[in-house]
């Protein structure tokens, strides 16, 4: 039976470990840090929920993730990818941890904030995922209660991407297609922004996340429309990140030769000016 040695509690819900091979790793689970203390022992059955991340750069980046998330939302979080496992009923890549708990934070501070973002590929989404909307569905609703807010629908969309990804064990940064094109697209991003991404980072991977399921849905020439309003806004807001995202457009239209819709000019010049604030 697997036992960890408890070696530091990030918080009630996070766990530093030692395994049964000295090796460490992050036990993640509802609770599962409360009232506990360095040297501890636990016993794996003793655990009711748990999520064990083993892989040394994938606890780097949720460590790092958890340190912009308050408790409450923390717990949500792991709420809602143990509903997810449950539903699916089969192995998970350990990255959902990271990507959806980034994503689903990101999207939380939004709406604090009061800035709503839609999703053109909503429908495109429940096509081609139908049992990963279902769920994201019901991940929607569990965060809207367990947190007193109301996610906009389009979130059910970018969740269901999360969701079918860890299911198809499919890295987000795996880039063996289109790497090419992928490797232009940052070096450009470098380039015009004038700056150097650490490709360690949380940025990076968000920014990854994005190109690639921008260039998949190209490939499927989805089609989406343009939100006319936030497009008007970025052009007046970000001209610079604007710009650079119809740059990017070009490229990809050249190189996959397809058509990319207009409304991924918005959502490229978010995440761009995401990462210019944070360089800058």
């Amino acid at each position: 039976m697997s036992t960890f040695k408890i070696s530091k509690s990030l918080n009630n819900n996070v766990l530093i470990a030692n395994d049964e091979n000295d090796k460490e790793v992050v036990l993640i689970g509802r609770g599962i840090g409360f009232g506990k203390k360095p040297g501890e022992i636990l016993q794996k059955d003793q655990i009711e929920k748990l999520f064990v991340l083993k892989d040394p750069e994938e606890q780097r980046q949720y460590k790092e993730v958890l340190v912009s998330i308050d408790e409450q939302t923390l717990k949500t979080i792991i709420k809602a990818v143990e509903h997810i496992r449950t539903r699916v009923n089969q192995p998970l890549n350990e990255h959902i941890h990271i990507g959806l708990t980034d994503h689903l934070a990101f999207a939380i501070t939004r709406m604090k904030n009061g800035i709503g973002i839609s999703n053109p590929f909503l429908l495109e989404t429940k096509g081609l995922y139908p049992k990963e909307f279902e769920i994201a569905t019901e991940i929607t609703e569990l965060v809207n209660e367990e947190l007193a807010i109301d996610l906009p629908l389009g979130e059910i969309g970018f969740i269901a991407l999360h969701i079918h990804s860890a299911i198809v064990d499919k890295e987000v940064g795996d880039m063996t297609k289109n790497a090419d094109l992928m490797m232009k697209l940052i070096q450009m991003i470098e380039s015009e922004l004038r700056i150097l991404i650490d490709k360690s980072s949380l940025d990076y991977m968000r920014l990854i996340r994005h190109l690639q399921f921008a260039i998949e849905r190209v490939l499927r020439n989805e089609t989406v429309d343009e939100p006319e309003k936030i497009t008007e806004l970025l052009k007046l807001e970000y001209p610079i990140c604007y710009n650079l995202a119809w740059k990017l457009i070009k490229v990809m239209q050249q190189e996959l030769k397809q058509h990319v819709y207009e409304a991924e000019a918005v959502y490229l010049t978010l995440h761009l000016q995401r990462i210019q604030s944070k360089y800058k």
